[in-house]
């Protein structure tokens, strides 16, 4: 039977919450404590949701059974009324916080979820440290393009070059969301480009050896004392060349070692795409010898310390040090040898781009190319491990075109 008045007039609290039902969704939940709230339920997209109509005896019977009706006309229009609702509060909050500091956070708020966690932390740290200070309990509709300038320059002034590139660049990401949202007339940052004013710098590749110091850097690998997931962590860098932080941060879930696939989620690739690396003999037998060592754990590359967090960069890093090339070979070289070794050996330029996951932004075509060509990178990726083979042997290896 629909509510009256008198019944929820005269609800009496209880040890534990009770609902009392209306009709349509809507009922009034008496809490212990004696207080009465509008709630109603309703379904968007296939799953139950709440909404919160008010609190009785400020909002009536009659009240409660308007808004439910308004919520439910929403609903018709294929909208959700529980998402519009954090949207307003969204809209009013930052009406009333709308300091740059303020949008910028809840700007991050929105931004951050589909990136990973350590470059989100990465962002919001450098506007923490840089730019919240200068200009972050400014009105944001009040900011400059000068302003802005004087932020970068100021971090260009004690060597971080990129990091005031990059500043301004998150700026203006701000500064657009403020503008989509009636918070400002416009985005000064699109008036100047951070090369406008910051001083020119020269890319540097990462350090990396060159093609004919690779097989005395093999033999050193085979022959490192250090830790075995160390040495087993830096062969198979060298046999897959995927990048430092794919390769430590690896679970045993995402081998397939029948299959002789390695399938990388999108969340811990940098393009946000899942990633195949085909599993050549010799990758599987450094796996094998990981299974040995693996004593349930998760990660197949766990830290020294504390085993559920994943090896430190810096622990291969270190590792090629000892082995003499300090300054002049990181993890992330690895993938330049193989590029430049590969393209040598005659295969063709888009399955090495391939491999190397450098795929274009295109959200269509990057979940299609992610397992295109897949045997012949199969193939490639056999003849890569082959060749490092015969490097590490010091054979002679006769170029030959692939097929």
């Amino acid at each position: 039977m629909p509510l009256t008045d008198t019944a929820c007039k005269n609800a009496k609290q209880a040890q534990k919450p009770f609902k009392l039902f209306d009709a349509l969704g809507l009922y009034l939940l008496v809490q212990p404590t004696g207080g009465k709230l509008w709630r109603l339920k309703y379904r968007f997209a296939g799953k139950e949701k709440l909404l919160s109509l008010g609190r009785y005896p400020e909002i009536g019977l009659r009240d409660a059974r308007r808004r439910r009706d308004d919520a439910r006309s929403r609903l018709a229009d294929g909208l959700d009324p529980g998402q519009e609702r954090k949207a307003e509060k969204l809209q009013q909050r930052l009406a009333v916080e709308s300091t740059f500091e303020a949008v910028a956070r809840a700007w991050w708020g929105q931004w951050s979820p589909v990136r990973t966690k350590k470059h989100a932390h990465q962002v919001l740290t450098r506007l923490e440290a840089d730019v919240f200070p200068e200009i972050g309990s400014l009105p944001v509709a009040s900011i400059t393009a000068s302003q802005l300038i004087a932020i970068s320059l100021k971090i260009e002034k004690r060597g971080a070059h990129d990091v005031a590139k990059r500043a301004y660049q998150t700026c203006g990401q701000v500064l657009r969301f403020a503008v989509a949202r009636g918070l400002a007339e416009r985005n000064p940052a699109a008036d100047v480009r951070p090369s406008d004013a910051l001083k020119s710098t020269v890319k540097v590749n990462y350090a990396r050896l060159e093609p004919k110091e690779v097989p005395e850097l093999l033999r050193r690998i085979e022959d490192y004392d250090g830790s075995p997931y160390t040495r087993l962590a830096l062969k198979l860098m060298a046999l897959t060349f995927v990048r430092t932080s794919e390769l430590i941060g690896a679970h045993w879930t995402e081998f397939d070692l029948e299959s002789a696939q390695w399938r990388i989620p999108a969340e811990r690739m940098k393009m946000r795409t899942p990633h195949i690396v085909p599993l050549s003999r010799q990758a599987i037998e450094v796996l094998r010898e990981l299974e040995l060592l693996r004593s349930g754990r998760e990660l197949v590359f766990p830290g020294e310390r504390d085993h559920t967090k994943p090896m430190s960069n810096n622990t291969l890093l270190f590792a090629l040090y000892r082995m003499g090339y300090h300054s002049r070979m990181t993890g992330h070289g690895f993938r330049g040898i193989a590029s430049t070794i590969l393209h040598e050996l005659g295969h063709r330029h888009d399955l090495i781009e391939l491999q190397l996951a450098h795929q274009q932004r295109n959200a269509v075509s990057a979940a299609y190319n992610h397992a295109t060509y897949l045997a012949q990178r199969s193939t490639m990726m056999q003849a890569w491990a082959d060749h490092l083979d015969g490097l590490r042997a010091g054979a002679k290896v006769i170029p030959l075109k692939a097929a």
